[in-house]
């Protein structure tokens, strides 16, 4: 787990200084080693120059410095994640008569690069973000792992005749650092996604001109920068004649999970307490001979603390658990570099950042997550909710259209109601206010749950942004790239089917691996997630719909699967998400900082907002009206805070 960063262009001092500042903008990614190798420059003085910063796990020796060379070919690399197939490819390579001297991953994948080429790509199996450089082609190839895991920004120089052609990196914040491009401005179509869905949709990211590659892609560039476009190399299988068992999803999970597991320095479980993070901590503790060490973020305040539910399991699976107190004080204290840990404005990530902080100060580097449960297995209350109202409203029968119209019609009747009775300004943004728009889309299932995730409906999004944002802004809160992509992928899917994939590609995809990922290793700590694994994605995909995700909402597969041995009394109780005392705490201590943020009619316009209705949006929420919950909130002040931070202003 590391930050890596390269640029094409000139051969030189400039280049090679920009190139410092990005490593050094990353530090906190990889605190351990840094190395930087520049290419011999062509005819032209053009050539590629490579930057990593280190955070060891395997192979803690000098051997798995980067960046790399491959001894045979010369290849150059820089690598970011873990490949967990690296083991079987290594003895796959050294059977072909091919000597790989490092005992890590990075060393097997380069030599596989090298001798397979772009297929090699194919069969990795983990994490990764990587840039490798071809001497003999005077190529540059870019590829992301196939579910998002690892970060990969690309910008390309808007300047033609410029000394540099291509930049990448593994956060925005250190393409920003390079001091190359120039009066970086904030994207309006970035301002509306947040707007809509609390986080900004790839590809496109907060600045104009950085991109993120698309999960499962790969990318050459040659001396210039020049490139014919990206090739997919994975996508969610859509071919169900190769049926799989309840025997194989098991097999896939528990292969994961030990994976996983390969570390030369200790490994930590983030435990909450629910099903999927209890299931790999007692998988995890099953194929290990020693206890695991289990870690639970705790609160003062009852409601959202999950410390004596996780204890009892840790105390059933046989776990060394520690609990850490978040109290509000700790927590105002130190939120600035809470906030500053986001790569990217997002509503989410702070709860990432404390449990991964407390972690590392305990002097551990690698911890497992139960992410991914909830999308493979139908956790959410999208796979009941919005095929129900599929199945009751979603048909072109003329029997059918009556209904939807009177339905929304009803439920369009009762809002009203319900907003005069509260009588607020703002309105009620959430829950089955929702139920009109969402009825009106019907049966665009994409629409449908854009609309059901959405922080605010569609009329007060159009309040909210200011006249350069409101002009970008979609029908659904996607961008068309993004949308082009996930249809391919939606196509010919069963509705729960294609739930499954919407929630790994936006709510997983977009949101939970981006912020955890950043908030993750803004404390130098790697978090590896054995549910987000495309093989376990492949074996589920081929299961039986019924035995997947029935009875909806109870994930009874992966109780079966990942918590043999324990008492299954230990699991019933309500489904409790891992939330921070928000809502209460921004009352409190924060308010001032969030108040006098926000009602700042200049700074709020400046990040591409409408002051009014923002100023609007907060009074609401300090008066207690309904609908107006923390989380539409504190995606407002992020996105005003992060443009002020790095001045990336309209």
């Amino acid at each position: 787990m590391c930050g890596i960063a390269g640029i094409i262009g000139r051969v030189g001092e400039a280049n090679l200084s920009a190139l410092a500042k990005m490593n050094r903008a990353m530090r906190h990614r990889g605190p351990d080693d840094e190395g930087t190798w520049s290419s011999p420059a062509g005819a032209d003085g053009l050539g590629c120059m490579l930057t990593h910063r280190r955070l060891s796990i395997l192979d803690l020796s000098p051997a798995g410095h980067q960046p790399m060379i491959d001894p045979v070919g010369g290849q150059a690399i820089v690598f970011n994640g873990e490949i967990y197939n690296y083991v079987d490819l290594r003895h796959e390579l050294v059977a072909g008569g091919h000597e790989i001297k490092s005992t890590g991953d990075t060393a097997v994948m380069l030599r596989a690069l090298a001798v397979w080429g772009t297929d090699a790509v194919r069969r990795l199996r983990g994490m990764f973000a990587f840039g490798m450089w071809d001497q003999k082609t005077r190529r540059l190839l870019l590829a992301r792992d196939p579910l998002g895991i690892k970060p990969l920004y690309l910008c390309q120089n808007p300047e033609p005749d410029g000394d540099w052609s291509l930049m990448f990196a593994s956060e925005v914040r250190a393409i920003l650092a390079s001091g190359l491009l120039k009066n970086p401005r904030l994207n309006p179509a970035a301002v509306s996604s947040v707007v809509w869905n609390g986080f900004v949709v790839g590809p496109q990211t907060a600045v104009v001109g950085i991109d993120s590659l698309p999960p499962g892609e790969l990318i050459e560039f040659d001396e210039r920068g020049r490139t014919s476009g990206s090739q997919q190399f994975w996508t969610f299988p859509h071919d169900r004649s190769q049926s799989a068992s309840e025997a194989d999803a098991a097999h896939a999970i528990e292969e994961s999970v030990r994976l996983h597991l390969a570390s030369d320095v200790p490994i930590a479980v983030f435990l909450s307490g629910g099903i999927d993070s209890s299931a790999v901590a007692n998988l995890a503790q099953r194929q290990s001979q020693t206890p695991v060490h289990t870690f639970t973020l705790v609160f003062e305040e009852e409601k959202f603390n999950e410390g004596p539910h996780a204890a009892k399991i840790a105390r059933a699976i046989g776990t060394h658990h520690r609990e850490i107190m978040l109290t509000e004080s700790r927590f105002i204290q130190t939120l600035q570099e809470a906030i500053g840990s986001l790569d990217q404005p997002t509503f989410d990530g702070l709860n990432s950042y404390f449990v991964s902080r407390a972690v590392r100060e305990a002097g551990l580097v690698v911890a497992l997550s139960g992410t991914g449960g909830d999308e493979l297995f139908g956790g959410y209350t999208s796979f009941s909710r919005l095929p129900r109202l599929l199945r009751l409203f979603g048909g072109d029968g003329l029997h059918r259209k009556p209904a939807r119209v009177l339905a929304a019609g009803a439920a369009s009747a009762a809002v009203a109601v319900a907003r005069r009775g509260r009588g607020s300004s703002v309105g009620s943004q959430t829950g089955w206010v929702k139920l009109p728009d969402i009825l009106a889309q019907t049966p665009n299932l994409t629409a449908m749950y854009q609309l059901a995730y959405s922080l605010f409906l569609p009329k007060f999004q159009r309040e909210l942004l200011g006249e350069a944002c409101r002009a970008t802004a979609s029908d659904d809160g996607l961008n068309d790239p993004f949308r082009r992509r996930l249809s391919g992928e939606l196509d010919g899917r069963s509705p729960l089917s294609a739930i499954g994939t919407l929630e790994h590609r936006l709510f997983l995809g977009e949101r939970l691996l981006r912020d955890t990922d950043a908030a993750s290793m803004a404390v130098s700590l790697e978090t590896r997630l054995p549910l987000v694994d495309q093989n376990v994605s492949e074996a589920i995909e081929g299961v039986d719909e019924a035995a997947r995700f029935e009875p909806l909402g109870r994930k009874a597969m992966l109780r079966r699967i990942g918590l043999r041995g324990l008492d299954p009394n230990l699991f019933e109780r309500p489904k409790s998400g891992f939330v921070l005392p928000f809502d209460a705490w921004i009352r409190r201590g924060m308010g001032p900082a969030v108040s006098e943020s926000l009602l700042d009619a200049s700074r709020v316009s400046a990040s591409g907002l409408e002051s009014r209705a923002v100023a609007k949006l907060w009074n609401a929420f300090n008066d207690g009206h309904r609908g107006i919950y923390w989380s539409r909130l504190w995606a407002i002040f992020a996105l005003v805070d992060w443009c002020h931070r790095y001045g990336v202003l309209l």
